[in-house]
């Protein structure tokens, strides 16, 4: 990973303020995370881009920065320095919007971490590779469009049925943002995708 590449500059900075928030200044994580109450009330939407650099604690930041790292350059390689950057911080703002949006009335609401940006960069690169293979807890070998279709769903299921403080509406929007970039940005996406899944069933 080049240190003159964007997704050099999103994992370090996004390590760097997280540790930093997490264990030095807890008062400035209050004035970054995702509070749509809050930002509804004093027009503080830069949230919506600062909350994907903060997590919840050490274990939140270590998976999100390796899922990150695995998938972020050989992305940024396909599409560029600057779109990647744009498209990453993008999605940042399009995962968390939904939250905002639902929660604006609720004081009790927070929530922060990368996992929005994450989620768009490993399905953006799935849309570009159906043929990739991941390894599942490192481990179990699954094919990059059925894990997508997997964790689609499964997300779906435990926004509405789960209460474990996780944000799952954002790693839907993240996810589906990180198709749609794709598809936008080659749409021959499309062919090679249906090809792959027309041989795979």
């Amino acid at each position: 990973m080049s240190l003159a590449s964007s997704s050099f500059f999103i994992l370090a900075s996004t390590i760097i303020i997280s540790l930093y928030t997490l264990y030095k200044n807890q008062n400035l994580l209050n004035h970054l995370v995702l509070h749509p109450f809050k930002m509804n009330r004093n027009n503080s939407y830069y949230r919506l881009i600062t909350s994907g650099f903060l997590h919840a604690d050490l274990n939140h930041l270590i998976f999100n920065m390796l899922s990150f790292y695995f998938f972020a350059l050989p992305l940024e390689r396909i599409v560029g320095s600057f779109v990647f950057l744009v498209f990453y911080l993008s999605a940042i703002v399009i995962a968390n919007l939904d939250s905002f949006i639902k929660n604006k009335n609720n004081p009790m609401y927070r929530s922060l971490g990368a996992s929005g940006g994450v989620a768009a960069v490993i399905f953006s690169f799935i849309i570009f590779n159906p043929s990739i293979t991941l390894y599942l807890f490192f481990a179990i070998p699954i094919p990059g469009p059925i894990f997508a279709i997997g964790y689609l769903v499964y997300s779906n299921y435990a926004s509405k049925a789960m209460n474990d403080n996780i944000n799952h509406d954002a790693h839907i929007w993240g996810s589906l943002t990180g198709i749609a970039f794709a598809l936008i940005y080659d749409p021959s996406t499309v062919q090679r995708m249906i090809d792959f899944l027309l041989e795979f069933f």
